[in-house]
Order: structure tokens, then C-alpha cells, then sequence
């Protein structure tokens, strides 16, 4: 029989190293921490909901500005601009950037929901992953290509 007390009956201020739970912390399974599980995967949605109306206004800005100078510069009557082609890039680097906030921000989203139902915490979720989808990473998805579409179309002048 062990001298040391069991995990079971000492306080947890108490504790030996080796009764620590594995990992970082503890997780309990109680309403509580469901309803705060709910609460960070809304705010993961949110979160992506954001970077996607970013990113979806810097590409619209950027395809605008292109286009608003190209049609400046094609009317009669109207001073020639001292940088003609800078607008163009600073179009193109705006759509460049719309799309690398869609990439980023969808990377991080897989990984923040992958960590979430990941390891201890998959018990608080309470449903299976089938549960739970979302359309936004359709719709990010989908504003990616079109992005890239924007981007080419600048690049290749073609509207």
C-alpha cells in the first residue's frame, strides 16, 4: 500500500505532480462548459464571417479603382494622370490582399474548429461533427475564386 493519499480524496490545491490530469487542463463536462464551447465556435463563425466581408471589400475596391481609372484615362478632355499605372497596381494589390485574407483566415478557421473538436474537448461538443455545418466556407471558398478571377482580369486587362 502507498504511503502518498489518493487523487480521489485530496483537495486540488493538494494534488502530487503525478495525479495531473494530461494535457494543459482539466475539462469537465457540465452545461456550463457546453454552452461556452457553443459560445467560441459562434464566435470562430463570426470571426470568419468578418475577415470574409474584409476581404470580399477589399477585392471589390480593388476591381473599382481599376476600373474607374482605366475609364478616367479613356475620356476626352481630361488631364493625363502623372502615375497612369498606379492605380493599377494599387487595384491589383488590393484584390491580392482580399485574397490572401480569404486563405489565411480560412486556414485559421480549420485549424481553430479542428482544435475544438479535437482531443478533450470533444465531449462538450455534445453532437457529432456531421452536426454542424456551415455554409460560410462554401461561400469563402467561392470569393476565392472569384477573387482570383478579379485578379487575372486586372492583370490581363481584359475588362
Amino acid at each position: 500500500m502507498s504511503a502518498r493519499p489518493s487523487a480521489e480524496g485530496t483537495a486540488p490545491g493538494n494534488r502530487q505532480p503525478d495525479d495531473a490530469p494530461h494535457g494543459r487542463f482539466e475539462v469537465r463536462v457540465t452545461a456550463d462548459s457546453h454552452f461556452a464551447w457553443l459560445r467560441t465556435r459562434l464566435a470562430v463563425e463570426r470571426t470568419l464571417m468578418s475577415w470574409v466581408r474584409t476581404s470580399v471589400s477589399l477585392i471589390g475596391f480593388g476591381f473599382t479603382i481599376v476600373q474607374f481609372f482605366d475609364h478616367l484615362q479613356a475620356m476626352t478632355g481630361v488631364r493625363p494622370l502623372r502615375f497612369p499605372d498606379a492605380a493599377w497596381y494599387f487595384g491589383l494589390s488590393l484584390i491580392f490582399c482580399g485574397i490572401a485574407g480569404l486563405v489565411i483566415s480560412l486556414w485559421q478557421y480549420r485549424w481553430t474548429v479542428r482544435y475544438l473538436w479535437g482531443g478533450s474537448f470533444a465531449p462538450l461538443a455534445g453532437m457529432t461533427r456531421e452536426g454542424l455545418r456551415t455554409p460560410i466556407v462554401a461561400v469563402a471558398s467561392l470569393l476565392i475564386l472569384i477573387g482570383l478571377f478579379a485578379f487575372g482580369a486586372v492583370l490581363l486587362n481584359a475588362v
